[in-house]
């Protein structure tokens, strides 16, 4: 693997990240820096997390940034749980991102295990 790009949960992530920004475009103007602002920071967080942890030294680093970018999965879950609660999203539009959400968690967790494994 050359690149943190070559990582399936990197572009998985980045899918996420491009379905929040999609989503949140139709959020109340009156939340743009409240939850607007918040479920697109946490989402944004786990593809760079995880780019920064591919380039850092060592498996315990690694680890580190892999563990940051699932706990900021876990907070834009709840986030969408929140804007689903608000009627700021559909029943399917929450859906359809939350098992988006829920693969990629499956994924990085898994991921995590493996790194641990190698190491």
């Amino acid at each position: 693997m050359s690149t943190f790009r070559d990582l399936f949960i990197w572009q998985k992530s980045m899918n996420l990240v491009t379905n929040v920004y999609l989503i949140t475009n139709s959020f109340p103007k009156e939340e743009v820096y409240g939850i607007t602002s918040q479920i697109r920071r946490s989402s944004i967080s786990i593809p760079s997390n995880i780019a920064e942890g591919y380039g850092r030294n060592g498996t315990k680093d690694y680890l580190k940034f892999l563990n940051i970018a699932i706990a900021s999965l876990f907070e834009l879950q709840t986030q969408l749980e929140i804007t689903y609660n608000l009627k700021y999203i559909t029943k399917e539009q929450f859906d359809i991102i939350n098992e988006e959400s829920k693969e990629l968690e499956r994924m990085i967790s898994s991921f995590i295990r493996k790194v641990k494994e190698r190491n």
